[in-house]
C-alpha cells in the first residue's frame, strides 16, 4: 500500500519524505492557507520533495468552472513536475461531468469527499484516477468508515477497475492497518499519525536497554 502525506507543511514533509516511505502528497485549500505562503510557490516545492501524485483541489461548483480551474493548477506547476499534478474534484454530478472532461485532456483526478461505494463507482466510470473515500468522518456521524472501504474494494477486483482507492480522513493508525489489510491502493495519512506509526514503547524501551548495556562493556 502506498503512504500518501496530508498536508502543505514544507517541513514536515522533507523531514517525512527522507524516510523513504512517502510516496505522494495530498493537500486542500485550508492547508496550504496554514503555510502562510504563496500558492504557487509552495506547490512547486511540494513537487520538487516528492516524485509521485500531488493533489490540488479545484473549489468552484460547476463543471466548467471545475474544468477552468484545473488547467489553471496545473499551468502554475513547473512544466517538468505536471505528470504529477492531480486535481481533486469534489463527488458531485457537476464534478463528475469535469472529470470525464479531464480524463479526455490527460489530467489526472482524484474525485474527494466519498462518502460511499455508489459515488465511489460513479467516479471510476466517469474516469476518475483516484477516488478518496473519508473514513473518519463517516466514523464521526455513528458510522462504520472501514465498511465502505470494503465495499469499494470488493466492486473494484470484481471488475478490474483502474481507479485507485485512497483511504483519506484518517484519524489513528489502526484505520492504515485495516485499510491496507482490505487491500486499498493508499491511505493519506496527516504528519501526525505517520509520526505514531513510526512508534512503539516497546521499541524505545529496546533501545534504550541496549544503550544501557552497551555502556557495560569494556571496550
Amino acid at each position: 500500500m502506498k503512504i500518501f502525506i496530508d498536508t502543505a507543511d514544507l517541513d514536515e514533509i522533507k523531514e517525512l519524505a527522507s524516510w523513504g516511505i512517502v510516496d505522494g502528497v495530498t493537500t486542500n485549500p485550508t492547508l496550504v492557507a496554514k503555510s502562510g505562503r504563496p500558492f504557487k510557490e509552495i506547490i512547486n516545492e511540494i513537487f520538487k520533495i516528492v516524485d509521485g501524485p500531488i493533489s490540488l483541489e479545484a473549489v468552484s461548483e460547476k463543471a466548467d468552472d471545475m474544468i477552468k480551474e484545473a488547467k489553471s493548477l496545473v499551468s502554475k506547476v513547473s512544466e517538468k513536475y505536471r505528470k504529477n499534478v492531480t486535481i481533486k474534484i469534489p463527488m458531485t454530478p457537476e464534478g463528475l461531468k469535469a472529470v470525464k472532461k479531464l480524463k479526455k485532456e490527460g489530467i489526472k483526478t482524484n474525485v474527494t469527499l466519498v462518502f460511499s461505494a455508489n459515488q465511489a463507482l460513479f467516479a471510476a466510470k466517469a474516469g476518475a484516477s483516484f477516488v478518496s473515500p473519508f473514513i473518519g468522518r463517516l466514523d464521526d456521524i455513528g458510522q462504520e468508515g472501514m465498511q465502505i472501504i470494503e465495499e469499494i474494494m470488493e466492486i473494484f477486483v470484481n471488475y478490474d477497475i483502474e481507479t485507485e482507492v485512497i483511504v483519506a480522513s484518517i484519524r489513528h493508525p489502526i484505520h492504515v492497518i485495516e485499510a491496507a489489510r482490505l487491500g486499498a491502493d493508499i491511505a493519506t495519512v496527516p504528519p501526525t499519525i505517520i509520526r505514531k506509526m513510526a512508534r512503539h514503547s516497546l521499541t524505545d524501551v529496546g533501545i534504550e536497554k541496549f544503550l544501557n548495556d552497551w555502556k557495560k562493556v569494556k571496550k
